[in-house]
């Protein structure tokens, strides 16, 4: 074969130049090293304290082995009466989540509770970052909270977005609060909120986006299938006990008053989640503890001046027995024909013995106002049949005869649609269903809360109404 010494040279100068190629740095881009970091998350604890002993414990542990940080997914008031009645409203919450260690929490419809004044002091008593993407606070006394939160932790950068649930009120875009007390705020469906930020993860060159959602488990399904711009979903609100992938996305929650800890180990290498090892944690089951946090909440606990006694029952009774007792005291309380009350206003069951102060409060911790009204019997029939709203009540009795309400008295007397009653409720009701409430209200110098206490401990008689059934929803 004849030697072609044009070709050879050809194959010389490429071997060069490959070789070349090899030795220059600028040339090849190296995979960045795999990365670990560890989240914890709780939600909904609703004002309750005595864990976050054990959380410092394991986060502190951890933080001897890797990367950390610590989040909440919204509702950390209402619910304890050490926290929600303390004489500055939240004030123990707080100052027990900054001792944590706590990096960011998304705002929860139940931190609306106390009003603007409040709630804005509250943002600034905390040392963490508060996010909440759909809601504008410029028209109230509320400090803006942003959007979102990057947060830099040993060479990688985690971006939380946060987003409220907005489904308080049939005609209006606000969260499950009081409506009187989000009048001056603007909220923002999380559909039309989240597509803003599409780009978020890119914008702020993060290894890690995360949503930190306060919606509920349905709707984070919804936003990891339609809005899928986050490596995991953190959520709260409907206290469930989530670790489900939709859509590729990692969606979690923790339960609910501080029972659990969730634990995210990452593992992150070129901005994306290599793997996610998920942990959830009996805090009920742990037994070690922070001693310093203990000792705070120790004080907040022993401090609280809610032990007086102020009843006696006779039984156990369940929620819907709270909640036929609740009606017929504050009755009697108000001095009106007719009470009732939203189920889902009665927060705890009752114990048998001495009635304390502390469970009134946890049985009721809304701090929502007593108002009475007169309305004849066919607006209360065309109220209850038009929201299918779930209630206890008393005074009278309510039935459904097929299609019918019938709402008969004490005596089992037939009322006619004209007569009409004097009917007491807290004032929650008639906010979220205004258009079936258009007087205006005669308004009571207590709570509710307070006017349950009040009576108890003016009317020394034993308390039973375990037989008592006094639940009603239109069908």
């Amino acid at each position: 074969m004849k030697f072609n010494k044009k070709l050879f040279t050809y194959f010389i100068i490429l071997i060069f130049i490959f070789a070349c190629s090899k030795n220059d740095n600028t040339s090849v881009i190296p995979n960045e090293s795999s990365k670990e970091i560890t989240i914890f998350h709780i939600n909904d604890q609703h004002g309750q304290l005595d864990n976050f002993s054990k959380i410092k414990h394991i986060v502190d542990e951890e933080k001897k082995l890797t990367n950390v940080l610590l989040v909440c997914g919204g509702d950390i008031f209402s619910g304890n009466p050490v926290v929600d009645n303390h004489p500055q409203k939240g004030f123990p919450m707080i100052d027990v989540m900054n001792a944590v260690g706590f990096d960011v929490t998304v705002i929860g419809n139940h931190e609306f509770d106390y009003g603007e004044l409040i709630l804005n002091d509250r943002f600034n008593q905390s040392k963490f970052s508060w996010i909440c993407a759909n809601v504008n606070t410029s028209n109230s006394s509320i400090t803006q909270p942003n959007s979102f939160k990057t947060i830099a932790i040993n060479g990688l950068k985690i971006t939380f977005l946060g987003l409220v649930e907005t489904d308080g009120k049939d005609n209006d875009i606000i969260p499950s609060t009081h409506p009187w007390r989000v009048q001056n705020l603007t909220f923002e469906k999380f559909e039309n909120s989240v597509v803003k930020y599409a780009n978020l993860k890119e914008n702020q060159q993060s290894d890690v986006l995360v949503a930190l959602t306060h919606l509920g488990e349905n709707s984070d399904f919804k936003l990891a299938n339609n809005y899928p711009y986050f490596d995991l979903i953190i959520g709260g609100h409907s206290h469930s006990v989530t670790n489900q992938t939709v859509n590729n996305i990692p969606i979690y929650q923790a339960g609910s008053n501080l029972a659990n800890l969730g634990k995210i180990k990452l593992t992150i290498k070129n901005k994306q989640i290599e793997s996610v090892n998920y942990e959830l944690i009996n805090l009920n089951n742990y037994k070690s503890v922070d001693a310093a946090i203990k000792e705070k909440v120790d004080y907040y606990n022993a401090n609280s001046n809610l032990d007086d006694i102020i009843g006696f029952s006779e039984a156990y009774h369940s929620k819907s027995n709270v909640g036929s007792l609740y009606t017929d005291v504050l009755r009697k309380q108000m001095n009106v024909d007719l009470t009732f009350q939203n189920t889902g206003g009665i927060r705890n069951t009752l114990d048998a013995g001495d009635i304390l102060k502390r469970e009134i409060y946890s049985i009721d911790p809304f701090n929502n106002g007593s108002v009475t009204y007169t309305m004849t019997i066919a607006e209360i029939k065309n109220f209850l049949e038009q929201t299918k709203i779930a209630i206890y009540y008393a005074g009278v009795n309510i039935l459904q005869v097929n299609g019918t309400i019938e709402i008969r008295d004490k005596n089992n007397q037939l009322l006619n649609d004209n007569i009409s009653l004097t009917v007491g409720l807290n004032d929650y009701i008639p906010a979220v269903y205004d258009s079936y409430f258009t007087q205006t209200p005669t308004i009571k110098p207590y709570t509710t809360a307070e006017g349950l206490i009040a009576y108890l401990q003016n009317n020394t008689g034993a308390i039973n109404y375990t037989q008592v059934n006094s639940y009603f929803q239109y069908q």
